[in-house]
């Protein structure tokens, strides 16, 4: 059941056109951009379930790599953090990084 009312404002030649296919179709102007709302929804929701997949199958493959950085008690900000591990790569490389 329709209860709400949407509107907005486009081109006089975007509307032309639609108005040209809800004839062509034989359909109201709003059952058509109903129809269209519905599909694209449809596809979105495709897309959104297929980039999670991807999403979590490049986490999982990232993973493999990722180390893990064990550093103690005490809170962890970044600047904690990232002194951190300039420390261990200093110590590891012989060298200072640039910053």
């Amino acid at each position: 059941m329709k209860t709400t009312v949407y509107s907005w404002r486009v081109a006089e030649e975007v509307k032309s056109a639609l108005e040209d296919e809800a004839r062509r179709e034989n359909i109201s102007l709003a059952a058509l951009l109903d129809r269209m709302a519905r599909r694209w929804i449809k596809e979105r929701e495709v897309e959104r379930v297929d980039d999670e997949a991807e999403q979590a199958r490049l986490h999982a493959a990232a993973a493999k790599f990722a180390g893990v950085l064990r550093m103690g008690g005490g809170p962890y900000t970044n600047e904690v953090v990232r002194k951190r591990i300039q420390e261990r790569l200093t110590k590891k490389y012989g060298r200072q990084l640039p910053r």
